[in-house]
This record gives C-alpha cells, structure tokens and sequence, in this order.
C-alpha cells in the first residue's frame, strides 16, 4: 500500500465525537515518548501530519487521520506519564478506555514499545488488559536505529518471551525505525490486508 493523501480530521476527548461512518480505524497507542508522532509522521510520508514534541505527554486528545479516504489512522494519548497529575492521569485512562472499547471501528490497536529498554511493567500489565478485554492488537517495536543489531535482537526476544509466560499465540509484531523509515512497508501491508479481509 502506498499513502498518497493524509489529513488531519478530529481532535476530542469523547469518543461519542469521533468520526461517523464505518471506515476502519488502526489506533497507535504507547507510553510517553516511545516515538509515536514521529512513526505516525513517517508512516505517512507528512513530516507535519502529528504533532512531535521533546517533551513527554503531549498527546492528551484522541486524533483522527484519514488515509487515502479509505481508512483512519488515529493517535491515541500516551499512557504512564508520571509528571502528570493523579487527576489528569484517571482523565487520560479514561480517554483511552473509552475509545478502546467503546469504538466499534477500531479495526487492530498497535501498541508502541521502545525497542531499547527491558519489558517494562506497565507495557505488560496493559497487553494483558488488552488480551483480558479481547481487543486485537499489533506490537510495534521503535528506536531500532538506536542499537546494533545484536542488542535489538536480544531486547526483542526478550520481551516476546515475557509475553509467552502469558500468551500460547504471540501478537504480530514489526520493528521500525522513524529516522531510517524501516519498517514501514511491513506495516502498511499489514494493515492492507486487513483492510482486504474486512
């Protein structure tokens, strides 16, 4: 698949205000600063499409893209973000909980590990609420430009067995790099053939 046309629709915080219609919705989701506007940028070859920041956090409303007017790429706030407030942290859980289960037309959730660290506690403890909810997901390794090969295979394996302690059938998952556009294909053509087999 190759993105020809990529536009800004919707930013909100009530997913009752997300866009009408049926087209399928592919939301990438992370902690804080794992790459994710920087990847949504890359993906679609619009280096101003999602807002990129050096700050963590910045993400706090639910953003809708849509691609080649056939399907919608959407941002979702990043989770675990200590600096924030207790209260503003329960207001994002809570943006993020709504989407994800209340929105029919999220098609697969593509959950966003930073390929450089060990499995992190909250990463899995929110796998698993997905796996516990049935919610289909994909996992997106980023920063692989940040390490040898070596070292990004070793971390790599070693959080998918993390996940085998708690998963008979793994997730798909890709490996990518915003800075040397790796991965991109891979992941496009993912979602391509599930748009197909809808």
């Amino acid at each position: 698949m190759e993105i020809t046309r990529s536009e800004f629709i919707i930013s909100n915080t009530d997913v009752a205000r997300c866009p009408a219609g049926q087209l399928p919705e592919y939301a990438f989701i992370g902690r804080s600063n794992v790459g994710k506007s920087s990847l949504i940028n890359m993906l679609t070859a619009n280096a101003k499409l999602a807002m990129t920041s050096s700050t963590p956090g910045k993400t706090l409303l639910i953003n809708h893209f849509l691609i080649n007017r056939e399907w919608y790429l959407v941002d979702l706030p990043g989770y675990g973000y200590a600096q924030r407030g207790k209260k503003q942290q329960d207001e994002i859980r809570r943006i993020i909980t709504d989407y994800i289960m209340k929105r029919e037309q999220l098609t697969s959730l593509f959950v966003l590990i930073d390929s450089r660290l060990e499995p992190q506690k909250i990463d899995m403890e929110f796998i698993s609420w997905l796996g516990e909810n049935g919610v289909p997901f994909a996992i997106i390794f980023t920063k692989s430009d940040k390490l040898g090969n070596g070292q990004l295979g070793t971390n790599i394996r070693r959080f998918l067995n993390a996940l085998s302690e708690q998963w008979e059938e793994l997730p798909p998952y890709f490996v990518t790099s915003s800075l040397k556009k790796s991965g991109r294909e891979d992941l496009l053509n993912y979602i391509d053939s599930v748009n197909k087999s809808l």
